[in-house]
């Protein structure tokens, strides 16, 4: 049954009204099949009126340079110690091969992020050594577009040069990278990242580094990592600042803002002991992770249009799934990914291009190539509409 307060918020959503963190936390609390059911529609509707009915999807490929990383997140199986048994760290050669791979299988963008390695420096500074990053990857293919350097990770190179963090992001601009990922979100909320990664940025940096990318011209994505010892409360709270995020960029005509919102449910299989027992699973509830999916893009749809769920976590027919609970893009091909699977996700390391079109197909929707920037790349097919 659908209760008269869902019924009046899922109106105000149809209606083009931005919804309160408090609606939002209300779906969220919804557990009848009527009411989950409208939910799902509204989004959907929502989604087909602000982007279209094309799915898109990038060719990328993820390097992850090292993983020896000098913070201890409680989530974390990717991180190492220098040393430990299976810590990396790849030179440019390494780097540059797997670079050329890529080109060689059509990507248009890396993404690079790495942990926060203490030894990842250049005549005593850590901002050479990122910009020596970029540039491997630039001798390779110029055209490529680098989407990297978390804002954990300019905290930590500004931090340790004793410099701004605009002057890390125009250096790395200036270098090379094309946008920022919008990872090391988790849940912006301190209580929570008091317990689930309380050496990371807190979230007042998080917002002032990804809010700087803005004003400086580079676009940035933005996440959320949930399922774990979060509240809906603070869920909500987290997508609300997101959206204060965007409302402030274009508020103040900044050249560059937030292109996607990515869901990123937890996968605990992996994870240190105390939080697995903790959360109580080791795998992302499909469910839950749809219905947040849903109300995502009701809360955000009217100023980030782009959302995406994560193959990697919720499987091929997980992501496959949120494409009708208010998804528009299935992400990429990815290629290579470490961090997720070696936190025992299921979904694999890497898609080709055809399984993820035939994936969308089964849905009855086009699909289409888009660049990191969601600019599509190759001829739309017939019907396609443009995004708004």
């Amino acid at each position: 049954m659908i209760t008269k307060t869902v019924d009046t918020i899922l109106n105000r959503a149809s209606s083009g009204g931005d919804l309160s963190p408090e609606d939002g936390v209300l779906l969220l609390k919804q557990t009848e099949p009527q009411a989950i059911a409208a939910i799902r529609q509204t989004a959907d509707q929502l989604r087909q009126r602000q982007v279209g009915d094309t799915v898109t999807y990038v060719i990328n490929r993820n390097i992850n340079f090292t993983n020896i990383c000098e913070q201890h997140c409680s989530f974390c199986a990717f991180r190492r110690d220098a040393g430990e048994d299976g810590a990396y760290w790849l030179n440019w050669g390494q780097i540059q091969e797997k670079t050329r791979d890529a080109v060689q299988r059509g990507a248009t963008e890396i993404c690079m992020q790495g942990g926060l390695n203490p030894e990842a420096k250049i005549n005593g500074a850590f901002l050479p050594h990122y910009q020596q990053l970029v540039k491997a990857i630039k001798e390779v293919e110029p055209h490529l577009h680098l989407h990297a350097f978390s804002p954990q990770e300019v905290q930590f190179i500004a931090d340790h040069d004793g410099i701004s963090y605009a002057e890390v992001i125009t250096a790395l601009q200036e270098a090379g990278v094309g946008s920022m990922p919008g990872t090391a979100a988790e849940i912006l909320d301190d209580n929570v990242r008091r317990i689930l990664c309380p050496e990371k940025t807190n979230t007042a940096t998080w917002l002032e580094i990804v809010g700087t990318a803005h004003r400086l011209g580079m676009p940035t994505t933005s996440t959320m990592l949930s399922g774990h010892i979060e509240t809906p409360e603070q869920q909500m709270g987290h997508l609300e600042k997101l959206r204060s995020l965007q409302q402030i960029a274009r508020d103040r005509g900044y050249l560059s803002n937030i292109t996607e919102f990515i869901l990123l449910p937890f996968v605990g299989q992996e994870a240190p002991k105390p939080l697995r027992r903790r959360v109580g699973r080791n795998q992302p509830v499909l469910e839950d992770a749809l219905l947040l999916t849903a109300v995502a893009r009701i809360f955000l749809g009217n100023w980030i249009g782009n959302h995406q769920p994560s193959w990697v976590k919720l499987g091929l027919d997980g992501a496959t799934e949120a494409l009708e609970w208010g998804c528009n893009d299935i992400g990429g091909t990815l290629m290579e990914e470490h961090i997720t699977t070696m936190a025992g996700a299921k979904g694999g390391t890497c898609m080709e291009v055809e399984t993820l079109q035939q994936a969308i197909s089964s849905l009855g929707r086009p699909y289409q190539q888009r660049d990191t920037l969601y600019r599509y790349l190759a001829t739309p097919q017939v019907g396609v509409r443009e995004f708004l």
